[in-house]
């Protein structure tokens, strides 16, 4: 039998698993792990782990010595484990909370790691980001930096209308004019999240954006932008790199929105 298409979708089996988790924790009423009980099993599946965590480690197979310290280790840890459970230690712990949503993210996020691409899907994401591997790129432009985005977009009204750009913009140690450098340059005095975003903006006279950087947001003036093609093969490990990224960055989107639309969502303003 051939599985519909949407079936064989690495996102679908991410929130299959996450039903059957879900429906198994209802089930049993609490957490995998029963903080009230006092039975802890080492069996062998558990000590083979164990013995494979060691070999990862240390290169080698554990010494009979080797892998009961492996399991006194084990046993201490499930302990405390337990006792932190039954105490509630983990209820309203930033850390935990921030660790197990890293995981949800890693979970729907594992497929894009480990997928195959051919070349066929790569070099139609070079040709939709040729400006990003261009070589020798070199950007001139002015930028003024605000601390939101609702002033920033205030501004691009006002620089609309007139040309007093000088008085727009708080105070920062960051350059207003930015001429002839690389993306590399750029990159490296305001982040490259922003040096990407740039590249996105057409050059001319007028004020555009806001785009956001670790400093904050800022409109732009992209007065002139130049560059040499790139050769494909000689940079495809890095194209490769970027589809990866953002292929795992995209997966994490759309199963947080679909896992999303599940609740219903109540803010008091």
């Amino acid at each position: 039998m051939t599985l519909p298409s949407w079936a064989r979708e690495p996102l679908v089996h991410f929130l299959f698993a996450g039903a059957l988790l879900y429906a198994f924790f209802a089930w049993s009423g609490g957490s995998e792990v029963d903080p009230a009980s006092r039975v802890i099993d080492v069996d062998k599946d558990q000590q083979a782990q164990l013995a494979v965590q060691f070999e990862r480690v240390m290169g080698r197979a554990p010494t009979d010595a080797e892998l009961d310290a492996q399991i006194d280790r084990f046993v201490r840890d499930e302990v405390l484990y337990r006792e932190a459970l039954r105490l509630g230690l983990d209820q309203g712990d930033a850390v935990v909370r921030r660790r197990l949503v890293a995981k949800m993210d890693l979970a729907a996020g594992a497929a894009a790691e480990r997928a195959a691409v051919d070349d066929e899907t790569l070099r139609a994401y070079f040709d939709s980001n040729r400006d990003r591997y261009a070589e020798g790129t070199s950007l001139t432009f002015d930028q003024l930096l605000f601390s939101d985005e609702g002033s920033a977009r205030a501004a691009l009204g006002r620089l609309a209308a007139s040309d007093g750009w000088q008085f727009e913009g708080e105070r920062s140690t960051l350059p207003r004019t930015i001429d002839g450098k690389s993306m590399r340059d750029v990159g490296g005095v305001f982040g490259e999240a922003f040096a990407r975003s740039i590249l996105e903006l057409e050059p001319g006279n007028g004020w555009q954006g806001p785009l956001q950087s670790g400093y904050g947001w800022h409109v732009v003036r992209l007065r002139k932008r130049s560059s040499a093609a790139a050769n494909f093969e000689a940079i495809r490990a890095q194209v490769e790199n970027d589809w990866r990224s953002e292929e795992i960055a995209d997966r994490k989107r759309q199963a947080y929105e679909l896992l999303r639309d599940a609740y219903r969502i109540e803010i008091d303003r």
